[in-house]
């Protein structure tokens, strides 16, 4: 069974940035894909960033550059920076990873307010 765990979340102002991880329990190379969801409360859980085992990416439109999401298979984690955050970025934010199943997170809560 493939563990997840994120990291990183929390409390910032209108504009900060945050940079949330997520650790895996065996090698990221081996899933086809690895990306970041966020949940807000009352909504549906959306796809903010993916990245593929080939390095390929794709963002959400209103993520486009303002995150990033970046992968080191070395250490088995995935990263989402996220810059200049707004207020509707709050959301628990979920890592999933993707081979011949799909695996989620725990989650990770992260508050954008001033």
């Amino acid at each position: 069974q493939v563990q997840l765990v994120e990291s990183g979340g929390g409390s910032v102002q209108p504009g900060g940035s945050l940079r949330l991880s997520c650790a895996a329990s065996r090698s990221i190379f081996r899933f086809n894909a690895m990306g970041w969801y966020r949940q807000a409360p009352g909504k549906q859980r959306e796809l903010v960033a993916r990245i593929t085992s080939g390095g390929r990416t794709n963002y959400a439109n209103s993520m486009q550059g303002r995150f990033t999401i970046s992968r080191d298979n070395a250490k088995n984690t995935v990263y989402l920076q996220m810059n200049s955050l707004q207020p509707e970025d709050t959301a628990v934010y979920y890592c999933k990873a993707e081979d011949w199943n799909d695996y989620w997170g725990q989650g990770t809560q992260v508050t954008v307010s001033s």
